[in-house]
């Protein structure tokens, strides 16, 4: 993973602060750790499943690749007001290796019981569980609904939030307010750079119910990708400067906005999220997706269902080229601007059989729409395809 070179100096910076401003108190230190062990396979060897991101995945033979990590976190509090954090993370990525990644570093002043704010890199709160997406022991779920949480591939940002906490009767309100950058590197050997990142997050907290609000919004480039730059060099030679600028990779703008709601009452489980992606450049599709899950607990073991969705909301043909315009171009094109769409409905039971670790047996049916949806597909094969996995999730 890469990082702005002033990032690991601010990081420095406010770590060389804090134990120079705070080495006589001394601070008190807190290690936890997470991780996922965890074997998938799919029915077919023409059908490979990854998870969003990630750059190979895993065929008939079951492999470790895809839902297994390992993270560790480290906070130093050096008093009721000022803290730091540091979160790594290990797990397969953008490149066929396991590698470790800086997914949190940042220090916490907190201003009174109600605001604190904080400054480093900060997890980007765009999904309603960002903040525990990576801890499988966290979800009931084996891992993250792919409908959803493939849209925006970003995990955290280079900046500065504010945090607003407060209790109003029987209802707890977040308000989470950031600003910032970040590079993401995206399987296929490109980054995507996102330049004024602004981030809402909302939650409100009530008993058995929780509703989660979120919304962010940014400028960003895609660097290096030899395939929209191939298209990108081909429409300003052929002198289609209206056709480049509709799939122009710098400086656009993009938004995301989700909802999602979550029930635990009694024995009863419920999970759902709705968002919506749009984007000024056809190169990065308009899409809606969401997911619904299912669960009852009987006792440590928690059988559950869900289903999920992703629909595309602009053209899936370009019709922006020239009558006449080269049949391989226009092919090119339309191949660009269609997402890749698809459905699961996947079952799954998780069984906790230790106070801090769970076992959970999870099997998606995914059935991929006009296009291999998020699968890699092989040899002419459409799907559907069936996905097995089985997995410890652990804290400690």
């Amino acid at each position: 993973m890469k990082y702005p070179p002033r990032s690991s100096y601010l990081f420095a910076l406010l770590a060389a602060c804090a134990v120079t401003c705070h080495a006589a108190e001394g601070p008190t230190m807190t290690i936890s750790g997470f991780g996922t062990v965890a074997l998938t396979a799919t029915n077919n060897d023409d059908a490979e499943f990854a998870r969003p991101n990630q750059a190979k995945g895993v065929g008939n033979n079951w492999g470790t690749g895809p839902d297994s990590n390992f993270g560790v976190q480290g906070t130093a509090k050096f008093s009721d007001s000022f803290s730091t954090t540091v979160q790594g993370l290990v797990r397969k990525n953008a490149t066929d290796n396991f590698g470790a990644e800086l997914t949190m570093a940042f220090m916490k002043y907190k201003m009174n019981d109600d605001f604190s704010f904080r400054l480093g890199r900060i997890g980007t709160p765009i999904y309603m569980i960002s903040d525990f997406r990576n801890v499988g022991y966290a979800n009931t779920m084996l891992r993250p609904p792919a409908e959803v949480y493939r849209q925006v591939a970003n995990m955290s940002f280079d900046g500065a939030d504010v945090v607003y906490t407060h209790g109003f009767g029987d209802t707890t309100l977040t308000v989470q307010a950031g600003v910032g950058n970040s590079t993401t590197e995206i399987a296929g050997n490109y980054d995507v750079k996102f330049k004024g990142l602004t981030s809402l997050h909302v939650v409100a907290e009530n008993g058995p119910f929780t509703v989660r609000f979120g919304r962010a919004d940014a400028k960003f480039d895609v660097v290096n990708n030899a395939t929209l730059n191939l298209l990108q060099n081909t429409l300003m030679n052929a002198g289609l400067t209206q056709a480049a600028n509709d799939f122009k990779i710098k400086d656009v703008r993009g938004s995301f906005t989700s909802l999602g709601a979550t029930l635990d009452y009694k024995n009863f489980l419920v999970q759902s999220e709705y968002a919506v992606r749009k984007t000024t450049s056809r190169a990065v599709q308009d899409t809606t997706s969401y997911y619904v899950m299912l669960g009852y607990r009987v006792g440590k073991f928690t059988p559950y269902y869900y289903y999920g969705n992703m629909k595309q909301d602009d053209g899936r043909t370009y019709t922006g080229l020239p009558q006449g315009a080269p049949a391989p171009l226009v092919g090119f094109a339309n191949q660009v601007v269609r997402a890749g769409l698809q459905s699961t409905n996947a079952l799954g039971m998780r069984w906790d059989f230790y106070k801090s670790a769970a076992l959970k047996v999870q099997i998606d049916h995914i059935t991929p729409r006009d296009g291999p949806g998020a699968l890699v597909l092989k040899n002419g094969f459409k799907g559907p395809v069936n996905v097995y996995a089985v997995g410890v999730d652990f804290v400690f």
